[in-house]
This record gives C-alpha cells, sequence and structure tokens, in this order.
C-alpha cells in the first residue's frame, strides 16, 4: 500500500519509457467477494522537464478527456518527451462504465470529492490518491471535461481568476495554447471537493474544458481534445511541435448572473443555441408547463450582451435546472 491509502499502482511512474497500467482499490461487492476496482493510469517519462498530469472522465458520462487521452499518449511513442505525463483516462472508471455522471458504486461526484479520504468509498478514495501522490509531483493539470448528458457546450477551456499573478499568467498562456474556440473565466457556482480547487491551493496552473456535451461526442470535440492537450504539451516545453491552432481563443467572463435556472418542472424550447450571441433582454429560452397547456410560457431572457456558452441538453426539465449560460467578453482580452 502507499502510506494510509487502500490503492496501490502496478507501474513505476519514475522509469523511463511508456507504459500503462492500474490503481488497485480492493473491493467487496455482492458479485465479486474480493474483486478490485482498477482504474486506467498511463505514464510518459522522458528527458529532465515538467511533470503534467491529465485526467478524464471524472464524470462518465464525458468522453472527449478518455478519447484525446488516448489519442495523445499511443500517438507519443517515438516522441522525444521533455518531463513527464501522467495520464488517468478515466478517473471515475465506474461511472464511465455505466455511462453515468456518478458512480454507481458510491453515488459518488468525483468531481466534488478532493481532497478525498481513503476511508470512505471507492470514489473518495481514488480522489485521496490522486491528491497525496500525484498533485505534489506536479508542475501542471489538466482535467478534460464536457457537458455530459444534461448540458450542451460551446466548446471552452475553462479557468478562473487567480490571486496569484505568476499563477494566472501561466494558466492563461496554457488556455491560450488550448486554443479551444472560448476560455471561459468562470464563476463558479461551487467549488466545494473540486479538482481544480485543491490543484489552484497548491499554487499549480490549472485549466480545464467543458467540449460539447448531449451525452455524445463529436468529430471536433475529440479532435479539440487531442490537438489542445499537444498544444499544451509544447507551451510547457515538453515536445517540439504541435499542430496550429483554428484561431485565437476568446476571453469570456462568467460572472454568477449569467446562469439561468428553472423554478419549476418544465418543458424547455431552446431559442438560441450555444456560441451564438446575444443581447441584453433577448429570449433565449421558452418553459413550458405540461399540466397547463394552455398557460403562456415562462420566457429566460439574457441579462447581458454576450455568448451563449451553455445550455440544458434535454427536453425536459427538472425545478432548480441551470437552462442557460450567458458569458460576455473580458473587458481586456489578452
Amino acid at each position: 500500500m502507499d502510506g494510509k491509502s487502500r490503492i496501490h499502482c502496478d507501474i513505476d511512474l519514475d522509469l523511463p519509457g511508456l507504459r500503462a497500467g492500474n490503481l488497485h482499490l480492493p473491493l467487496s461487492t455482492n458479485s465479486s467477494a474480493w474483486g478490485r476496482l482498477l482504474t486506467p493510469i498511463v505514464v510518459d517519462v522522458g528527458y529532465p522537464g515538467p511533470t503534467l498530469i491529465i485526467t478524464g472522465a471524472s464524470h462518465g458520462d464525458e468522453y472527449e478527456g478518455p478519447l484525446g487521452i488516448m489519442r495523445l499518449m499511443q500517438g507519443l511513442q517515438g516522441t522525444t518527451l521533455r518531463g513527464r505525463i501522467i495520464a488517468l483516462p478515466a478517473l471515475c472508471y465506474p461511472a464511465l462504465a455505466a455511462g453515468l455522471r456518478l458512480s454507481p458504486l458510491d453515488d459518488g461526484n468525483m468531481n466534488r470529492s478532493f481532497p478525498g479520504d481513503p476511508n470512505m468509498g471507492p470514489t473518495a478514495a481514488v480522489a485521496h490518491w490522486v491528491n497525496t501522490h500525484l498533485l505534489p509531483i506536479a508542475n501542471a493539470v489538466i482535467d478534460i471535461h464536457s457537458g455530459g448528458s444534461s448540458l450542451l457546450f460551446a466548446p471552452s477551456a475553462v479557468i478562473h481568476d487567480l490571486p496569484d499573478i505568476t499563477q494566472g499568467e501561466i494558466t492563461r498562456k496554457l488556455a491560450k495554447a488550448f486554443a479551444a474556440p472560448f476560455t471561459q473565466v468562470l464563476t463558479e457556482l461551487d467549488s466545494t471537493g473540486e479538482l481544480d480547487t485543491v490543484v489552484e491551493a497548491m499554487g499549480l496552473p490549472f485549466i480545464s474544458t467543458e467540449l460539447g456535451g448531449g451525452g455524445g461526442v463529436t468529430p471536433d470535440t475529440v479532435r479539440m481534445a487531442h490537438e489542445g492537450l499537444l498544444r499544451c504539451l509544447a507551451e510547457l516545453g515538453m515536445i517540439d511541435k504541435a499542430p496550429a491552432e483554428d484561431h485565437p481563443t476568446r476571453f469570456l467572463e462568467v460572472p454568477e448572473e449569467g446562469y439561468l435556472m428553472a423554478m419549476n418542472r418544465s418543458l424547455l424550447e431552446p431559442l438560441v443555441e450555444v456560441g451564438e450571441m446575444v443581447s441584453a433582454g433577448q429570449l433565449v429560452a421558452n418553459l413550458y408547463d405540461i399540466d397547463r397547456p394552455l398557460s403562456p410560457p415562462t420566457p429566460l431572457h439574457a441579462p447581458y450582451n454576450g455568448i451563449l456558452v451553455c445550455r440544458a441538453a434535454r427536453g425536459n426539465i427538472a425545478r432548480g435546472d441551470t437552462i442557460a449560460v450567458v458569458g460576455h467578453d473580458e473587458k481586456n482580452q489578452p
């Protein structure tokens, strides 16, 4: 075992070269008395340089991360690498296997489970291992997300405003290198337990993404994940060549008032697609009450001029669901 963790890793993370293995967590279930949860891990160690941690499928219905990471790591064979990449393409493996946002083993939300706890359920135990064994050796962290089954995003990188100037500058450089169509400078509704929160508290540069969603992938979103990771490696000086960006990323502020939510159970009629410009007061969606078929819909209006960066992917909306998110251009574009 590694320290207080119940998890052990079956590959050497320091030995030069490219290899894959698993994190092993004992797991006794109704169907497997002496079973284990096996979480895939891939490492590539090259010449001296920085250590980059890359994660995907923190939520199991988000597929760009696993696909982009596997394409990246398979393509590194024969590439001169300066530094070390440690990748967890299926950070919440049970959720990915089930196609669910949360783990079916313990209903755990991996991206609300940090810094984790070795004595709690599988989700918290894996988060604890990452927090105690990987983050202390990292120089930067990239976590690939999308909207999952419930949300649809204009493909974006995601960062936060950081009080540390140097940390913030490196983070923005990575976001510019990733070169998604948009970069959301996000105000989180609740950052408790997020990987972002613990990484940024360590003073490390961290970028996440929201690459599409709706429970599936597109050729473009998988390509963005793969090529964006390559450009970040080049930005960190770990490889020499990376694909050229399609266009510079557009930095958007996303304050709390940009989130539009449903106050009642409704059927959603979206009127604006993600990535489209909206004007203050513009009607972006109607919410209909199926129990009152002749009642006028509840309108949702854009709070300011900007871009619709996210909308609900489902037509059946619950009370409290986020329906749409509007970002606006930063006052000073980098």
